[in-house]
Order: structure tokens, then sequence, then C-alpha cells
């Protein structure tokens, strides 16, 4: 006899059918589906917000895949709001979808969205997965059932029920008791409820020691699933599953009053919400990643739900699948074997079946080799796993969220939960399209794409992004609703408010620059308008220094976007020129982290006016000529810094505008003896370091090399612990190659006699006057042969495969 004839059999009044479930539980969701079958209700009540009623139909549509989440926001503040995640295992899930399949009424009986969002708004804090890492139940998971609803218990300490349970049938770990318990058990026939029973035993003993837990929500939760629950009684008789935490069950047993219940309930805040379905993933269910769904393993826990049988064997292959697609060679008798290293582990455990430890055991031993490396592949893309839901257009969203779905799909840019790199050739026109509609998103606040560095051409027609789509990004997008109902309108308001609010000058130069890659000629008048008041306002250098870059690089947008950049360049160079008349007395009586942030700003600016004196549309090619000459006036200036004058001469020496022989000169003026130690390291640092290439510099120039072995020799004992560590700051930086060069160098001797002369008679290989052409023939032969030209050396007659044999 099942549970619902029993129940007719006492005649009205009977409880419900109550399914409590481990959230996200393989196990449960499988016997959720065994109890629906056998005892058929005529309604199931799902622990869930009532206001997502009305999109229960939607999982019933081709284009819906789990792993999904119902997401409820506050229509004023759409930050504010919470996340009821569903995976393919979720026992929810299964009951909504057996509910749809049999034509039986499904709804939601959890304290309303409207209650927990305002609950939040008025504690100033957000309740379940308000910044998306929480959930419905205030804490950090839905519920108590698996480690995620626990309290205090009666001496203040917070439990966690399956632990207590695990602990009291002898495991020291929760999730193997689970998995022994459940995961691994099957449902027979005539055995669908005993789950039930047994767990809603176990619970109701927990909530007899621990009360609520702490958690005084729960209190008015329950009280409100319990009208609920009476009101579909009265609708349904006794033909009512209810499918909720294994938590609350004790609590919607209980009998309680409907006055009681609905004083509890009195005086709740309200907010007025919105709701929808949104994607998932399994990497958002899983603990790792933040979201304390109370699984650490959801791409295990899919596979357990879906394997048909012999689930360890299923597993194995599928790793074995990925690991030949890293070009790791795993046979199918390394598989084999894994599985009965598996079996024999579960035995030596005392386990009915191998579970996720003793196969990850496995893996290590047999397919891995004892490397945890390739095990974190396995634990990345098959435990976690990085598959992302799908729903169905017609799900409810915000009118920018259309439009975002629309762009998507024009420019065949699919939302994947994979990360993944992305290169574009803005010279096509989908690729240019692509870029503008990643550049507007990151202005909204929607970081579905970051730029990163291209691997290929550094021209401005080249962009690369690496893209990843997280759930939260449907959150962002309902937030940035507030500035437009389609991306380019929302991204227009949101740089034009941005630029009014903008506090210092370099983010009204970032936003005029990020304006000009997201195409947005009608907010760009006004964000110039604001950058020309600012910077006619604004005396200070480093501020000036500090936005000009940004700007510069604005102006080589132009090209490959079509922009008209001349009003942004007439503000550029009126920057420029108030640097070079400011920077010279800026740079004097500086202490030392002053100094190097004014050499960063130095090197910055030197890179400026390199690209603003070589834009042919700007007409400023003689900025170059005046930043020269300050160059010049730092080089000379006492008062300036070590690092900033060493930094001047090695930038007029790279531009050819002084002689090598001038800045031996310079050089060994600073390094003379009247200099103290500390402010001729910081020469060196400047001249030298900063990642300049200054190795490479002292390597081909000996006489430089030369300078600086003398001056260092020569440093007095008691001074060179105080100048150490800024010369291993310098040299450190240097690639392992060109400090072993450098190292070869010193201990042979470079050709310097402390003030002159060259490499060309230090005997050094690689280092002499001229070419040395027999060491260049020397390698003429495999040149020849890589090239794939003549097998024989015309020159010579070898035969240049014998010679390279």
């Amino acid at each position: 006899m099942t549970d619902m004839e029993r129940a007719e059999s006492r005649g009205p009044g009977a409880g419900p059918l109550l399914l409590g479930v481990r959230h996200h539980g393989p196990g449960s969701a499988r016997a959720v589906r065994a109890a629906l079958e056998e005892a058929r209700p005529r309604v199931v009540l799902i622990e869930g917000p009532p206001e997502a009623d009305a999109l229960i139909p939607l999982a019933a549509d081709e284009e819906m895949r789990p792993p999904v989440a119902l997401l409820a926001h506050a229509v004023d503040e759409p930050g504010r709001s919470s996340f009821w995640p569903l995976a393919e295992f979720s026992p929810e899930w299964v009951a909504i979808r057996w509910a749809l399949a049999h034509d039986v009424p499904a709804r939601f009986i959890d304290l309303p969205a409207t209650h927990t969002l305002a609950w939040g708004r008025q504690e100033d804090a957000t309740v379940a997965e308000g910044d998306g890492d929480g959930d419905p139940d205030g804490d950090d998971a839905p519920d108590g059932d698996d480690d995620r609803d626990s309290g205090p218990g009666p001496a203040g300490l917070r439990i966690d029920p399956l632990g207590v349970l695990a602990e009291t049938a002898g495991y020291d770990d929760p999730e193997r008791w689970w998995e022994d318990v459940v995961e691994h058990r099957g449902v027979g026939k005539g055995d669908a409820l005993a789950p039930f029973t047994v767990l809603e035993e176990a619970m109701g003993a927990l909530r007899e020691t621990y009360g609520v837990g702490g958690h005084d929500r729960d209190l008015v939760r329950e009280a409100y699933m319990r009208l609920q629950v009476r009101a579909a009684q009265r609708e349904f008789e006794d033909g009512v599953a209810v499918v909720c935490g294994a938590w609350h069950v004790p609590a919607l047993r209980q009998k309680t009053t409907v006055a009681a219940d609905k004083a509890l309930l009195k005086g709740l805040p309200k907010v007025k919400t919105d709701m929808t379905w949104v994607p998932w993933t399994h990497r958002r269910l899983s603990r790792i990643s933040g979201y304390g769904a109370g699984i650490e393993s959801p791409g295990w826990y899919g596979h357990l739900f879906s394997a048909p049988d012999r689930p360890v064997e299923r597993w194995l292959t599928k790793v074995a699948g990925l690991l030949r697609a890293e070009d790791r060679i795993v046979s199918s008798a390394h598989v084999i074997e894994a599985v009965r290293l598996a079996e024999t582990l579960a035995a030596m455990r005392g386990r009915p079946l191998p579970g996720l430890s003793e196969t990850t055991d496995a893996v290590r031993a047999v397919l891995c080799e004892g490397s945890d490396v390739p095990l974190s592949l396995v634990h990345d893309r098959l435990v976690v796993g990085d598959v992302l839901g799908e729903v169905p257009p017609t799900a409810p969203a915000v009118p920018l969220q259309r439009d975002l779905a629309r762009l998507q799909r024009r420019l065949r840019l699919k939302p994947e939960a994979l990360e993944r790199e992305l290169e574009l050739d803005l010279r096509k026109e989908t690729d240019a399209g692509r870029s503008r509609l990643l550049h507007r998103l990151r202005l909204l606040g929607v970081a579905w794409g970051e730029p990163a560095a291209s691997r290929g051409s550094t021209g401005t027609f080249r962009e690369t992004w690496r893209l990843r789509w997280e759930p939260e990004l449907s959150v962002r997008v309902a937030e940035a609703g507030v500035w437009g109902t389609t991306v380019l309108s929302a991204a227009t308001a949101k740089a034009e408010a941005d630029g009014i609010a903008a506090q210092g000058l370099a983010d009204v130069t970032a936003l005029a620059e990020r304006c000009l890659l997201a195409e947005l000629p009608d907010a760009l008048p006004t964000v110039m308008r604001i950058l020309a008041d600012r910077a006619a306002l604004d005396t200070d250098v480093g501020h000036l220094a500090q936005a000009l870059p940004a700007l510069v690089r604005s102006l080589r947008y132009g090209d490959v976007r079509g922009t008209d950049t001349g009003a942004l360049g007439e503000v550029a160079a009126g920057l420029a020129e108030r640097v070079f008349v400011g920077l010279p007395p800026a740079c004097a009586a500086l202490d030392a982290d002053a100094a190097e942030e004014m050499r960063r700003h130095v090197d910055a600016v030197h890179g400026a006016v390199g690209l603003l004196g070589d834009a042919p549309a700007t007409g400023h090619g003689h900025l170059r000529g005046r930043w020269q000459s300050v160059l010049r006036v730092l080089c000379g200036r006492d008062t300036v810094p070590g690092v900033i004058r060493g930094r001047a001469v090695r930038l007029l020496l790279d531009d050819g505008e002084l002689a090598q022989d001038e800045a031996a000169l310079l050089m060994g003026h600073v390094l003379s003896p009247g200099t103290p130690p500390p402010d001729a390291a910081a020469w060196i640092e400047g001249f030298v370091g900063g990642g300049s290439g200054g190795g490479m510099l002292l390597v081909h120039d000996e006489r430089l090399l030369g300078l600086v072995d003398a001056w260092l020799t020569g440093v007095p004992a008691e001074a060179f612990t105080d100048v150490l560590p800024l010369l291993r700051r310098t040299f450190s930086a240097y690639e392992p190659g060109v400090r072993r060069t450098l190292g070869e160098l010193v201990r042979r001797g470079p050709g310097v006699g402390g003030g002159g002369g060259s490499a060309a008679g230090s005997g050094i290989p690689g280092f002499a006057a001229e070419l040395d052409l027999a060491r260049a023939d020397a390698v003429l032969p495999v040149v020849r042969l890589l090239l794939g030209l003549d097998d024989v050396d015309e020159k010579t007659g070898n035969d240049l495969a014998g010679v390279t044999g």
C-alpha cells in the first residue's frame, strides 16, 4: 500500500505526502521521481518563491536546459536580487518536470520573494544571493538538510545536520556518509518512500535538540509553507505532495493553528519584484566557487543522476577521454585497471560502491601516474564542470536583456561558461561589432569580456578578449536597464553620467578612451567638454601626466574606427605643453617613493609624446622636440633625483638625441667618487632599470658596463649594504640570459679602463669591433638545411646532412 493510499485509508484530514530532500542531490532526485510515480498526487508543492508559479510551464520548453535558476530582483533596485538554482539532478526540478509531464498542478510555497528581498533592504544587507553568492534561506545555502542551514545548538555552536548524522553513524566525512546511505542506494519497487521516512525521523530528532538552529526566519518561512499546504489540502483534499528541504519537514508536520501562523507573517516588509529564469552553471553550484549549495562536485552528481548503469566505469571512461584530448597517453587497459583499483579501495574502506574519493584516488594512481597536475584538470572540467544552462527566448526579460540577446545572435557571440579567447580584426564588420558590444557592456559594468594582450599584431585594428559568462551577469544587465532599453542608449547615458561624476582628470580621460572604443558618438561631446574644463583647472603635473597617455591612445582609434578625433588632439596637445612647463620644477626635492612615481610619469609622457608626434592628422610633430628639451633640462639639474636624471639620459640615448660618448660622460660624472653611493645607485636604476632593456645596453656597450663595474668595486664597505637592495632590484629585472652574459663579461674583464675604450680589443668572442665572418659562416649549413635548400653547401662542397647529422 502506498503512502497516499495509507493516507486515504485514514480518511479526510490525513497529512500530506512530505518528501524531504537534499537540494541538488541526485539520490534525492531519483527518490522524488520514484515516490511521485508511486503516489500519483493531484498537486505538487515545491519549496520556492510563489511569484515563480507563472514561470513553471517554461520548464517544459525544449529550449530550457538546466542548470538554470529563478532570479528575483527588486524592480526599483535590480542589484538587490535572489537566485534559486536548479540542476538536472535537483529534486525540485525533477518534481516540476514530473508535474508538467502528468498534467498535475505544481506550485511554489516558500515565503514570497517580495518579503525576502525587503528583509534584506530593511537590514541593509542582501538576502539570499543579492551579491550573487547567497541563497534563498538568507545564509549560504537553501536548506539545512545539507550542510547549509545549520545554526547554533544549545551550547551556541553552529551545527551541520549532515555532519551530526554522519558522526552518529561513525563517519568522519558527511559527503561520504550521504553517498553511502543515499547516492549508492537503489530505489526499488515498493521502497520509494523509505528514504523520506528515515530522513524525516532523523531531522525530527535534530529539530527537537537544536530547534531552528538559531535561524528565526525559518519560523516565518515554515509558517507560510504550512498555510499554503493547508490551502492545497482544502482544494485537493489528500492528494497533496510537498517537496522541500528535509530540515523543514518536522516543522511542516507540526500541528499549529492558522491564527498562530498568520501572526508570524503579520507586518512583513514588502518590495515590488520581478522574476524570470536565467542560465546557471555547474561551477556556481559548487562550494569552491563561493555559492554554498552544499555540493563540491556538481559534475560528478550530474553523472550519477544521468548514468543508466555502471556509473564508475562510465565515469572513468569520461576521464580517459578528457586526458586523451589533452594529449596524455591513456589506454583501455588503464581504464580497466582504474576500475579495479576503485572497487578494491571501496571494499577495503567498507563502502557499498566506489564513490568520488575512490575514483579520484584511482585516477591519480593509474591515469595520472601519481601527478596532481592532470588530476586538477579532471577536477575542474569533470568533477565541477563548466556546463552552462539555457533558457528559452520567451522567458521574461528586461528590454536591455532582449536587445543584448538580439545582438549576441546577430554577431554570433554565444555566451559560454568556459573561458575562451576571442581574436578580433576590427577591419571586419562583424568583429568591429563584437568589439563595440563588449566595450559597451564593460562600460555598463557587465564584465562578460576582459581585454587581453594580443599575441600577434599590436596595431589598433587587432583586439584580443577573454570571454566567460557568469550567471551574475544577468543581474548586472538588469541593473544596467535603468540607463536605457538598448545597449547603445544605456552605454551612452551611463558614459555621460560617469563623466559628470568623475572626480579626477585621469578618470575623465580614461572615460573618453572608453567612449571611443565603444563608439559612443552622442556621449563623446559631453565627455570632451568635461575633459577640457577639468584640464584647464587642474595644475597638478602628476595628474596631467597621468591623464595624457590615455588621451593620446584615444587618438589612434580614429583611423580604424572612423572617429573624428580633432578636438581630442587639441586637448592632448594642450595637456602636453602644460606638462612640459611644469615637469622640471615638479621633479625637484622628491623623496624616493615620489621620485619613483614621477619616473613612471616621465616614461608615460615619453610614450604619449611619441604617439602624438607620429599622428599625422594632429599636426603636433613639434612636440617631440619640445619634450627632448625638457629631458635635457632634467639630465643636468642636481636637484632632480638620480632615478629621474638617469631615465632622462636613457630616453634621449634611445631616441638618438644623445651620443653614446656623451651618455658615457654623464654616467662617468654621476659615478665619480664625489657622488654619494645611494644617489649613484638611483641614477643607475633610472638608466638601466625599470624593464627598459638596460641589460642589453650594458651587454653591447662595454664602456657603460665598465663604468658601472668600476664604480661598484669602489663603493666603500660601509655604504655597500645601503645600495645593495637598489642594485638587486635593478639587475634582478633582467632576463636570465642577460644576467648570465653580464656575469661572463665582468668575470673576463671588459675592455674598459675606467672611462673609455670598447670591447674591440677585449678578446671576448662576439664583442669584436668588426663582424666575425668565420663564426657567421659556421651556422650557414644548418640555416640552409632549415630553409630546405641544396643538400650540398655550394661554397664548401660539404654534405649538409652529414654535417648536421
